[in-house]
């Protein structure tokens, strides 16, 4: 397993990349604080809070595409399942450790620590960037053509992605790299699902009466 710090046994612009991320983590979990943004982050990336939104989802595909609606619904699900064994099995378990920044020494006497508790996995990549991403692009390539708004789920996974590193238990590198590795299989998986079942569009009125 591959230990990731800033320590010499690293190359030079892996050791210059990771100052770098030292330096980010620094901007946006202290200088770039506020009271109420504490309270906006640490809610936000509660997983109870977008339950609500699931919910919407199952509804609106089972309604909306029937029998590919609930075709649907399995690959959103294996979306999530597919990203969370990855990051958190694959990644965090056997290719990369790193130290969280709420669990790092050097970091005892600065950090803002705002979140529930700090958990004692590896930091990278964050598992929380990986699922929304890959939900999110799979979301995005599988209802754009119902509507534009399904854009606005970039800035869901982003603002949650986000949340990680402001509340102290994330690096922005682990956020990047949780981001591009769930978007690689939210990507994938919407390609399968559209092989299988073409492309989604809402039902017409006209086709109603017909």
């Amino acid at each position: 397993m591959m230990l990731l710090d800033a320590g010499p046994h690293h190359l030079v612009f892996l050791h210059t990349i990771l100052q770098g991320d030292y330096w980010l983590f620094s901007r946006i979990n202290q200088a770039w604080s506020a009271p109420f943004l504490d309270f906006g982050f640490l809610f936000m990336r509660e997983q109870e809070l977008w339950y609500p939104f699931y919910l919407f989802l199952f509804v609106f595909a089972t309604l909306n595409f029937r029998k590919k609606g609930w075709l649907w619904s399995a690959y959103f699900i294996m979306t999530v399942i597919i990203s969370d064994l990855i990051s958190s099995g694959l990644i965090k378990n056997h290719l990369v450790f790193r130290l969280r920044p709420c669990a790092n020494p050097a970091w005892a006497d600065t950090i803002h620590f705002i979140a529930n508790y700090c958990p004692a996995s590896s930091s990278f990549t964050s598992s929380h960037a990986c699922n929304h991403f890959a939900m999110a692009v799979f979301l995005y390539h599988t209802l754009k053509h119902t509507s534009p708004w399904w854009r606005l789920v970039f800035v869901w996974a982003f603002l949650i992605s986000y949340a990680q590193v402001y509340v102290g238990v994330h690096y922005p590198l682990d956020v990047v790299c949780g981001a591009i590795v769930g978007s690689l299989i939210g990507w994938g998986t919407s390609r399968v699902f559209k092989l299988q079942a073409g492309t989604l569009h809402l039902p017409s009125h006209n086709s109603s009466h017909a």
